[in-house]
């Protein structure tokens, strides 16, 4: 199993990024994914998750109308568009994928995963978002 992110960089304030996550050794369409974050000091987040058959996209509230998630399940891959990055953005983004045949909300709820992210069957390594301001 194997999950590799890419895209991540440095950009200033207002940029755009588009992270990706390709995916191997599993059933990917059976699989919900979250993306996840974490800055320096700080506990893991998650950021936002998509269900299996893209039926339903969640977002955490300060990400809400700048991210975007997306899959292509014949590719293996889930996307995260980011687009009007602040500072606070900074942080090393994960995805992840656990076998989930509902909504994926609780992965951004909060208090939904204690800690968030509790349970996810697969993860990436990673991939390092710096927003400058």
């Amino acid at each position: 199993v194997q999950l590799v992110e890419s895209g991540g960089g440095s950009v200033q304030a207002g940029g755009s990024l588009r992270l990706a996550c390709l995916t191997s050794g599993f059933s990917f369409d059976r699989y919900a994914v979250g993306w996840f974050r974490q800055a320096p000091g700080n506990e893991r987040e998650a950021v936002s998750c998509i269900s299996r058959g893209s039926h339903g996209a969640y977002y955490r509230d300060s990400v809400k109308g700048r991210f975007t998630i997306s899959r292509d399940n014949a590719k293996n891959m889930v996307y995260l568009q980011m687009n009007n990055l602040k500072p606070e953005d900074t942080a090393v983004y994960y995805c992840a994928a656990e076998m989930n045949f509902g909504p994926c909300s609780d992965y951004v709820a909060v208090g939904g995963r204690d800690p968030p992210g509790f349970g996810m069957d697969y993860w990436g390594k990673g991939t390092l978002v710096t927003v400058s301001s």
